[in-house]
This record gives C-alpha cells, structure tokens and sequence, in this order.
C-alpha cells in the first residue's frame, strides 16, 4: 500500500498538514477487497473558514506576482508527476478500483492539463476600447477572482481536481478543494502533496476532507469563494447551483450524462464496435461521458450486435492490479446494488438480457440489455456502471428523436462512411459535445468542455477556463475634462 494513505490522511491548510477536529472520520477502503487505507478525521466548518481565510490572504501577492513566474510552479508540478508516476498510479488502482489502463489514461490527461495550464498563467489579455466621450480611454482588465472552491468527484479524481485548480492557481487565484468522500487521497490531498512540492507557496491551495453531515452548505456559502467549480450529479448540482445564486456566486457545473453512441447504416461495423465498446466500459462505465445507449440502424442491427455482445464478453472482470483487467470495481457496493437493480428492472419491463453480469461484492460484470421499452425511464437517467443499452431505429429522423429524448446532453458520437452526413446528424442533437466516427468519451486541453440541459452550466478548458476563473474589470482615464449637467 502506498505510503501517501498514511503520509497524507489529513487536511492541508494555510500549508500546514494537520488532523481535522470533527467528532468522527472518513474511513478509506479499497473498493476491490475492502481493505482499510485510511482514517481522516473530517473537518469542521471552523476548518473550512481557515482555509478559505488562508486562500484570501495568500492570493493577494500571488495575483499579484508575475504570471511568468507563476507558471514555473506548473513546470515543477509535472517534474512531480512524473517522479511519483508509480505511487500515483498505486493510489488510483488502491481508492479508486482504477484499472493499470485507466490510471495511466489519467495521469496523461492530469499531464495534458498542467501543460495547457503552463500557458494558461499568460492567456488573460487587456483590451482598450474607444469611447463615445473625447479624451476618454477604457481600459478593460482581465484580473482572477479572487479564491475559487472546487468540488470533485470519485470517478477521476486526480484528473477533475487538477482540471480546476490547476488553471485556478495559475490565472491568480487562491484555491480551496474539497475532494469526495470515496477518494480523499486522490482527488485531494495529493494534489495539495504536488503543488507543496513544486514550490506553490503556503495558503494558497488547501484541502479539506469533510462530508455534508458535517458542514452543511458552509463550503458553497462561505463568503470567500466567488466562484465554486463543480463535478459531480445534476441533483447535488442544481442545489450548488441555487445556493451559490443566492449568494451572488458563479457556478461552473459539470453533471452527469446519457450519451448515445450511433451506428447509422453505413458505418464502419468492426470500428463502431470497437469505438461502443470503450465508450460503455472504460472505468466500469463510471464515466460522465460514457455511451449508456447505443442505437443501431435496423439494417445492421444483427451483425452489430453480435460482434458487441462477442467483444464485450472478452473483457475480464477482476482484479484491477492486474494488468489484463479491464473492468476492477465500481467505487462501493450502494453503486453495486444499484446497478443490479437497473438490470432487474429492464428485464421485469420486458427488456432481454443479451449479457446478464454477476454482481460480487463491488465487481459488477458486463450487462448488455436490448428490448428496453420505449417509455423506459431507464432509457432517460445516467446509469453509472458496466450496463448497456442497445436500441434499434429506423432512419436518421428517428435516431435523432430517441438521441434527444433524455434530460441530459453532454456527449456522444455517430458512426458513418459519410462525415458531412455524420456532422448534420450531430448539429441535431441538444448536447455540449458531439464526435463523428470516434467514442464518445474525450476531453482536451484546449476545447471547450461541458453539457447542455441537466448536464450543466459553462464550460471548461481553453479560453473558456479563463472565463470561468477571471472577470473583467473597467477602469476608465480621462485625459482631458469631463463636462457635468450641474
């Protein structure tokens, strides 16, 4: 077990390390074998008030600082990272139930992020705009927020946390993190662990390992934060969402999904089968983006099908230290029970279990589903595990239909020999994302990331992560004199 679950099972504020005061903890288990890997004693709302206090202070001289210097923070971060490569990846396998493949496709995302956050320090550029009034200059500054409170959550946690602090830090701000309950060590203290060690000075990034029991809505209130950046469900997302409102701050919302994968009647059957595949089972499925709904053209709904059903069955179900698992764990036996509940629940309303996985303990197997009646909620909600639903059509217009019939937009992709075809299908679809011929989860430094509908509010990356974290600031100079009425 690595020595970061024993190193780092405590808070980080003001850049110190110490206990939480709260009358209970957080207990960390391996979801694979149930093994204890820490003990956090949660914090308390005083807790979070040092930290925001701490990020107050600390962020006035880092605003201030030049961004050039700001950035070789960043630079040093991924020398970090790439030192610590393996206890990082034995820490995600370890909370999370992450496969070898899935530890190593985050850390080359978190890699990704923190470069694009090297430049990020020195994106946010001034403008001068004429005036109506002679004599007088605007002058439009693009300064940080202030602090900035980030909520992540279990699924990629080391990956969502870096998402946002990571620009946060480096557009100025001050940053307090509050990582989910089910991955404290991953999506947080090890954050704080490499930015202390790539020389972020003290303060200006804490954590705070704590549960709602415990504080309430305290962290989103508190009066520091400007702006709360959120991942997680649309149901504890539209509550962050109507409590920062109340309090005059801005959300930036990344919920949940339903994407469809689309197999039109001229794809490419191997490659749309490959490309469902991944986009369904990667990370046991927990993945906002993943496809919960594939729909095949009639016309090639029977070798399609055949050829998903051959492949997923290959996929081995296991130990996610081994490096032939492909799907570990899901992240605790709630999620287990869950899903075996949504496949009960398909096959009760008539569905067929083309694949119908075990559940033990955590280890939920592959389930492929078909025959799912149309007025399904089933069809509607986010299933957040190894189960799949196929779903023939009849023609474009009707994919189309049953894409959008679904509360949720943020992903998903089609599959055709015609691009231009499959660019008219996605401009169709209410959703944030959408990719031709390619599955449906990605995500990129520089591309503008976020959904429609119950899948959020704003995006991230890019020039839209500038946005997110930074406002604008009108200061006007008048040269020469002003005219009054009185």
């Amino acid at each position: 077990m690595s020595s970061y679950f024993t190193d780092l099972a405590q808070q980080y504020i003001d850049g110190e390390w110490r206990p939480g005061t709260g009358s209970w903890d957080i207990i960390d288990f391996d979801p694979y074998d149930g093994e204890k890997l820490a003990s956090i004693t949660i914090a308390t709302v005083e807790e979070v008030d040092d930290a925001y206090r701490a990020a107050e202070r600390a962020q006035k001289k880092w605003g201030a600082t030049n961004a050039y210097a700001r950035r070789a923070v960043f630079e040093k971060a991924l020398a970090v990272i790439d030192e610590r490569e393996a206890e990082i990846t034995d820490v995600i396998i370890a909370e999370l139930g992450g496969t070898r493949l899935k530890a190593a496709f985050e850390l080359h995302l978190v890699r990704e992020f923190l470069r694009e956050s090297v430049q990020l320090a020195l994106r946010p550029e001034g403008k001068i705009i004429p005036s109506p009034t002679d004599g007088k200059e605007n002058r439009l500054y693009r300064v940080p927020v202030g602090v900035v409170g980030v909520i992540s959550p279990f699924n990629f946690p080391f990956l969502l946390s870096v998402k946002s602090v990571a620009p946060a830090l480096a557009l100025g701000n001050g940053v307090v993190l509050k990582p989910h309950q089910n991955t404290p060590i991953a999506g947080g203290s090890l954050v704080a662990k490499i930015f202390e060690e790539a020389g972020l000075p003290g303060g200006l990034l804490n954590v705070v390992i704590t549960d709602i029991a415990e504080i309430g809505d305290a962290f989103i209130e508190h009066p520091v934060p400007k702006v709360i950046s959120f991942t997680g469900s649309d149901k504890v997302g539209r509550h962050v969402a109507t409590v920062c409102a109340a309090n005059f701050k801005r959300s930036v919302l990344e919920l949940g999904g339903n994407s469809a994968l689309v197999v039109l009647d001229d794809a490419d059957v191997d490659y749309a089968v490959d490309a469902a595949v991944f986009s369904r089972y990667v990370h046991q499925g927990q993945v906002c983006m993943a496809a919960n709904r594939v729909l095949v053209d009639r016309s090639v709904e029977a070798e399609f099908t055949e050829k998903f059903v051959a492949k997923v069955r290959t996929l081995k179900t296991g130990d996610p230290r081994d490096p032939q698992t492909v799907i570990g764990p899901v992240i605790n036996s709630s999620q287990a029970d869950a899903l075996a509940g949504v496949v009960e629940q398909a096959i009760t309303e008539g569905a067929t279990a083309l694949l119908h996985g075990a559940t033990r303990d955590n280890l939920v197997e592959p389930s492929v589903l078909t025959g799912v009646p149309a007025d399904s909620d089933l069809l509607r909600q986010e299933v957040f595990g190894p189960v799949v639903f196929l779903v023939p059509f009849d023609g474009e217009e009707e994919a189309v239909r049953i894409v959008n019939d679904t509360p949720y937009g943020l992903s998903g992709a089609v599959h055709t020999a015609d691009v231009e075809r499959g660019v008219n299908f996605a401009k169709q679809i209410d959703t944030g994302m959408f990719h031709v011929n390619d599955g449906t989860v990605h995500d990129e430094p520089l591309v503008p990331f976020g959904g429609e509908k119950h899948s959020g509010i704003g995006r991230l990356n890019g020039e839209t992560t500038v946005d997110a974290f930074t406002t604008t600031k009108w200061i006007s100079v008048q040269y020469g004199r002003s005219r009054f009425p009185f």
